[in-house]
């Protein structure tokens, strides 16, 4: 640090210190690229390869880590303090070296993220497009199945579209299939739109995932939705998935699938906060889509869910080390 506090030195601390300076990095976390002495690495994944619309994600990283240096050190609701009870570090990006080949790129992804996990680092990823998170999901679950909460206005239990079965509509039907996930512990929250396929999401339901529609949500509220959630992916090892175009496009215009009628940011924020307790062992927040946002309130209610997630993930892993939640 060249410049040093003469006055506060409560700003030693970077995260402490004026929200405007410094270079952006993840909550203004310390960026590093060795593996050692990270309990959590928050990690971008620029990739928007396996859209089937609008391209624009692979920006998405960028914009989020700009917009998570206004969030502080603290959950004013929970009381949670992430960065004060576990090494929470910016592993920088998960940059493709070949990104258009597509199950070339994925495979890159899966190696980098089978190294974060080997290290025993629990990784919080940002997209990047939701077909990501099926190589973050071979890393995550090497040793067997997880559970998942998944919020999203889609299923993305698809299969075949234009020749791929790896596109961002498919990577839970792909992760089910080679035994990354136990779909009896899967719950989808806030599925909804319009559809081409009278059976768009039926892989969901035979494979047994609760999904747990938008007017369900509605009619019940985000405390029926955690409920249901707790009650479906509690009992182990559990990954946590958000892709921002469950919010309603009014606070995240800025997706390249958006499905009007969607999930308030304040009903989010609430339940995460109440998936307290389950075993998260990684998460990801996905398709923020720079080109589309509008003065960036998708990528700023993007760095609020992520700092959630981070939350849920610091807790869980205190508990998995012996100490009792807050």
């Amino acid at each position: 640090m060249i410049k040093h506090p003469d006055k506060y030195h409560d700003f030693e601390d970077p995260q402490a210190q004026p929200r405007y300076t410094g270079i952006a990095t993840f909550f203004r976390t310390q960026a590093v690229q060795k593996l050692d002495q990270v309990d959590i690495g928050v990690i971008g994944v620029p990739f928007d390869g396996g859209v089937t619309n609008r391209s624009g994600t692979r920006h998405g990283p960028r914009a989020v880590r700009e917009q998570s240096t206004l969030l502080r050190r603290i959950n004013s609701v929970t009381r949670i303090e992430p960065f004060a009870a576990t090494r929470v570090r910016d592993l920088g990006d998960c940059w493709i070296e070949q990104p258009y080949e597509l199950q070339g790129a994925l495979r890159e992804i899966e190696t980098f993220y089978r190294g974060v996990t080997a290290a025993g680092i629990v990784p919080l990823s940002v997209g990047g497009d939701h077909a990501i998170s099926l190589p973050i999901l071979r890393g995550v679950a090497a040793h067997g199945p997880v559970g998942m909460v998944h919020i999203d206005a889609h299923c993305d239990t698809g299969d075949d579209y234009m020749g791929s079965r790896f596109h961002h509509g498919a990577p839970f039907r792909r992760a089910v299939e080679e035994g990354l996930l136990d779909p009896k512990r899967v719950i989808q929250i806030g599925i909804r739109g319009t559809t081409n396929d009278p059976d768009m999401w039926g892989f969901s339901q035979r494979s047994g995932m609760r999904v747990l529609p938008m007017e369900e949500f509605d009619d019940n509220g985000w405390r029926h939705a955690a409920e249901e959630a707790r009650r479906v992916a509690s009992g182990g090892p559990t990954y946590l998935t958000f892709d921002i175009d469950s919010l309603d496009p009014s606070q995240a215009p800025g997706t390249g699938t958006p499905e009007a009628g969607g999930i308030t940011v304040l009903q989010a924020l609430r339940l995460l906060r109440a998936l307290r307790g389950i075993d998260f062992v990684g998460g990801d927040l996905v398709e923020v889509s720079p080109p589309f946002d509008v003065g960036s309130v998708t990528a700023f209610n993007g760095a609020s869910v992520l700092f959630e997630i981070l939350c849920l993930l610091a807790e869980a892993l205190g508990v998995r080390r012996g100490a009792r939640p807050a």
